[in-house]
This record gives structure tokens, C-alpha cells and sequence, in this order.
């Protein structure tokens, strides 16, 4: 079972590699490229382990928005593909830097900028934190380090 757990806005950031066509999933991992496009993140999956390169879940030990956008993408998550596709687009890294990496500020400026309504997204994204939560996954260091930018 995951002790550590993303921040809830981080979901926002799986919705936009989905919606943009980010994750290539494959037999037993995904490539997925950042919302800029400079990085591109190895998950792999086995049984229900999980690992990932990208920053939070190599550095900070929680599944971060790549793994999110592959439990999404294989079933084990909720997806709201209606929802996802308003976070089209959105470079989070940018936002993020913008709002020093204050999550619930960036994701509220997303929101509102895109004309989405937060209390129907929050409802969702609610939704899926719970069930990410019960997930009975692991989630371990990768040997593969975090990727330098393009």
C-alpha cells in the first residue's frame, strides 16, 4: 500500500498528459511526456508495483502525475474524459514555477482561466484521490534517475 500520497491537484496534471496524447503505454511500463514537452518519464508496472522517474515519485516517494495518468489510463482510477479535456493544453510547469509550486493556486488559476467549474472539479478530483487512497499498490525508487530537460 502507498503511505505517502500526491498532492490531490496533481491529478489535474495526469488529465492534461492524457488529454494531450502524452503517455504511450506499453506492456509493462509508459512513456509519458511532460505538459512542455522537455521530459519524457519512464513508469513501469508489475503485478501492482509501481515506479517512476519523474521528480516526486524518485525524490519525495508518492506516485506522481505520470503513474496517476497510467492507473487512469489502465482502469484502476477513475477518468473523467469530459473533464480532462479542459485541462488540454495547460503547461503545468510553467503554472507551477508562475505560483512557486503552490499546487491549489495553480490549479484555481487554471480553472479559472479555462472557465471550468471548480466546484464540479473538485467533486472529481475528490473522487479520484478516494480511490487512488484504497488502491493497494507499491510504489518504489526506479533505477532510472529523473530526465534532464530536452
Amino acid at each position: 500500500m502507498m503511505k505517502k500520497f500526491p498532492p490531490i491537484e496533481k491529478i489535474l496534471e495526469a488529465y492534461t498528459a492524457i488529454a494531450d496524447n502524452h503517455v504511450k503505454l506499453e506492456n509493462d511500463q509508459a512513456l509519458v511526456t511532460s505538459s512542455n514537452e522537455a521530459k519524457t518519464y519512464t513508469v513501469t508496472f508489475q503485478d501492482n508495483t509501481y515506479t517512476s522517474n519523474d521528480n516526486a515519485s524518485y525524490w519525495q516517494g508518492y506516485l506522481g502525475y505520470p503513474g496517476i495518468a497510467v492507473l487512469m489510463l489502465q482502469g484502476k482510477l477513475p477518468y473523467d474524459k469530459k473533464l480532462a479535456q479542459q485541462f488540454a493544453g495547460v503547461d503545468w510547469n510553467k503554472i507551477n514555477q508562475e505560483y512557486k509550486r503552490n499546487y491549489a493556486q495553480a490549479a484555481d488559476a487554471v480553472m479559472t482561466a479555462k472557465g471550468i467549474g471548480k466546484k464540479k472539479a473538485e467533486t472529481e478530483l475528490h473522487h479520484v484521490y478516494d480511490t487512488l487512497k484504497q488502491l493497494p499498490i507499491n510504489v518504489k525508487r526506479g533505477s532510472l534517475r529523473p530526465p534532464k530537460a530536452n
